[in-house]
């Protein structure tokens, strides 16, 4: 009996190392593509009108916001559905967060989305809400953060935070990281984590 021929193919199918390797690099390449455009494009990385970058309050209570797993929770990505927008608000665009390192996008939703609860609510609502969500919200399944409270907000380390943001764009002003520890001074993670809440989404309304 003639031996069969080996096509290329067949090489391909019978070789996992070499299938292995032939999809990296697919996948490597079909993400270049996706990807690379978007640091080109002006929507992705210009930042909203009106878009500051985090005071040095809210840079903590960001700090706080993700060492507490908030984000397990709550998205910070508005979906561009009907349904969406008119539960939360304008879907979410690149252009919001261009100050996020690394930004809040996601799809858990055990509690709901936070990217417009930015004036939703006052100060002292949050106050309440973060001490003991079922004073607010009686059927909430959220834990209390009372020791938020009791803690202060740590000024040693937010003008290192700063200039680290500064390198990736954020556009801080020496005497901004100068300050900054003078501006927490006698400050609560818990005020600093309503300082990070109540300026989420309030450039697009």
């Amino acid at each position: 009996m003639a031996q069969e021929k080996i096509t290329g193919h067949a090489k391909v199918e019978t070789s996992n190392f070499l299938m292995i390797v032939l999809i990296l690099i697919v996948v490597s390449f079909g993400g270049l593509v996706e990807i690379v455009p978007l640091f080109f494009q002006k929507s992705t990385t210009q930042p909203i009108e009106g878009l500051k970058p985090y005071t040095s309050l809210q840079v903590i209570g960001r700090d706080v916001y993700v060492r507490e797993g908030c984000y397990n929770c709550h998205s910070q990505m508005i979906r561009p559905f009907r349904a969406e927008a008119l539960r939360y608000g304008p879907y979410s665009i690149a252009s919001e967060f261009v100050y996020d390192h690394p930004f809040q996008w996601g799809s858990k939703r055990t509690g709901p989305d936070l990217a417009r609860v930015g004036g939703r609510y006052s100060d002292d609502w949050h106050r309440a809400h973060l001490n003991n969500p079922r004073d607010v919200v009686p059927e909430s399944n959220m834990p209390a953060y009372p020791w938020l409270e009791s803690t202060p907000a740590n000024p040693d380390t937010i003008q290192a935070h700063m200039r680290g943001l500064r390198t990736l764009g954020a556009p801080y002003s020496d005497e901004e990281i100068a300050k900054a520890p003078e501006d927490v001074k006698g400050k609560t993670e818990l005020d600093a984590v309503i300082a990070y809440l109540q300026v989420l989404g309030i450039h697009r309304k």
